[in-house]
């Protein structure tokens, strides 16, 4: 699960990166409004935590500006030191998802992240379908035109990042940040993974549905 920390105030940035990595949490931070809304922009991230007071962009600008020009729906948990109910609902206004008053026990963030890493998955699918390509998120099952598939784990793993992004292209530097975060393997970690993927759901089959964007990544593409 990535993280991304919009927040100008260095000590509670250093306090935030070793909380959410004891949780599992990939979290990457930008210190003013306009360098963090860039990063949310070009790299979506699970979960937003976004400080109201930023310098030069602020957060209900940020947030505001994120909801107009993203292509998906990034969950927004809002800081902000101002508790009063109006402060609140422009918060609310401007696109948030949840409102955290300072100061707040870091297990409380964690819980509120965890919650909205979820909620925007309401309405969703378990079964993604990409043309005759099926992946049960519950039990990772996978069929394509009705054949059952097995796929080791990291391939499997990449496989499900390839469809929720479809059908967008993800670079070769996006996707070895999404199964391996900050330790990837040494040499080309996605090689091995990428040849395998492509000997179980394309090669018994017509139509191949992992396309290489040469110069850019790879993408699924749909066969029907």
């Amino acid at each position: 699960m990535r993280v991304l920390v919009i927040e100008d105030n260095p000590v509670l940035r250093d306090n935030l990166a070793p909380l959410l990595s004891t949780h599992g949490m990939q979290a990457d931070f930008a210190a003013d409004g306009l360098s963090g809304l860039q990063v949310a922009l070009a790299n979506p991230p699970d979960v937003l935590v976004l400080d109201i007071g930023l310098p030069g962009l602020d957060g209900l600008r940020v947030c505001e500006q994120l909801r107009a020009r993203s292509d998906r729906h990034i969950p927004v948990l809002m800081l902000t030191a101002r508790d009063a109910l109006q402060d609140t609902l422009a918060g609310f206004r401007s696109g948030a998802d949840d409102y955290l008053v300072k100061p707040f026990a870091g297990a409380e963030l964690v819980a509120r992240c965890l919650a909205l890493s979820q909620r925007h998955r309401l309405g969703t699918p378990h079964v993604l379908r990409v043309g005759s390509l099926s992946i049960d998120r519950r039990t990772h099952a996978i069929e394509r035109a009705g054949t059952p598939l097995a796929l080791p784990h990291t391939a499997m793993q990449l496989l499900l990042v390839l469809a929720e992004a479809w059908p967008r292209t993800l670079t070769r530097s996006e996707l070895v940040e999404r199964l391996w975060g900050d330790e990837p393997p040494e040499s080309d970690p996605l090689r091995t993974h990428l040849y395998t993927l492509r000997q179980v759901m394309d090669k018994p089959f017509a139509v191949p549905l992992l396309r290489t964007v040469h110069g850019v990544g790879f993408r699924l593409e749909a066969d029907q």
